[in-house]
């Protein structure tokens, strides 16, 4: 147990997060998840039953100081980090020339800030495992949308991920992006409602994702984009 993978999950507590979480658990690795809200990091362990594998800490996902305390304390707890998951992120369902920018800060921040901070905070334990980081984007993030900020913040997540691999392929670090087309998550609690139309599970994404981890030595997928059939764009 102490030789497993260890991998560290941003925004891990529920959704995607926490189904790549549950699958990595399954196939023996050590997990530590973060998230804002410790009430739901505790549900979220309770329900796996509080595995011996399982590390939560709460925390933003863009914060500089908290970011990088929760990499330490999951070097600490489990003594090496070999995939990273930057999944943190949420959508204010909103057009910019339309609609309140009050919460937009916080919405580029976390979806933007948040993964390169993650990126930073990782990268020296990454080179020692030559490990993986898997950035969660979206189709938003290659296909516009009218008037979405949303969109735009994965635009630059795509970016990140392409800028991210030509620096790091040369110290044997993969990275990974993943884009999903729409899922069933609480990512549309905000919203109000499910988007029409059929829906990926948060599983579904899962299975992906831990796909492109366990990957063999030397082999770097670097774009999965994942739609369920019907989404036409």
């Amino acid at each position: 147990m102490t030789d497993s993978p260890v991998a560290l999950i941003t925004g891990g507590g529920s959704g995607i997060g926490a189904a790549v979480a549950r699958r990595l658990l399954d196939a023996g690795h050590r997990v530590a998840v973060t998230g804002r809200g410790e009430q739901r990091l505790r549900g979220f362990a309770d329900e796996l039953g509080n595995p011996d594998g399982l590390l939560t800490i709460a925390g933003s996902a863009a914060d500089h100081g908290e970011v990088q305390a929760a990499v330490e304390t999951t070097l600490k707890e489990f003594g090496r980090l070999d995939t990273v998951v930057a999944n943190a992120g949420f959508a204010t369902h909103d057009t910019v020339a339309e609609d309140d920018p009050a919460a937009w800060s916080e919405m580029v921040l976390t979806n933007v800030l948040g993964p390169a901070l993650l990126i930073r905070a990782s990268i020296d334990a990454l080179k020692e495992t030559r490990g993986r980081i898997v950035l969660v984007g979206s189709v938003a993030g290659f296909v516009p949308g009218p008037g979405n900020l949303y969109g735009a913040t994965k635009w630059a997540v795509t970016g990140l991920a392409e800028n991210t691999r030509r620096q790091v392929t040369e110290w044997g670090v993969g990275v990974t992006l993943i884009a999903p087309g729409r899922v069933e998550t609480p990512f549309w609690d905000s919203y109000g409602s499910l988007p029409p139309g059929r829906l990926l599970t948060a599983d579904q994404i899962a299975d992906s994702i831990v796909w492109a981890i366990r990957q063999p030595e030397g082999v770097d997928v670097n774009t999965v984009v994942v739609r369920p059939i019907g989404q036409p764009n």
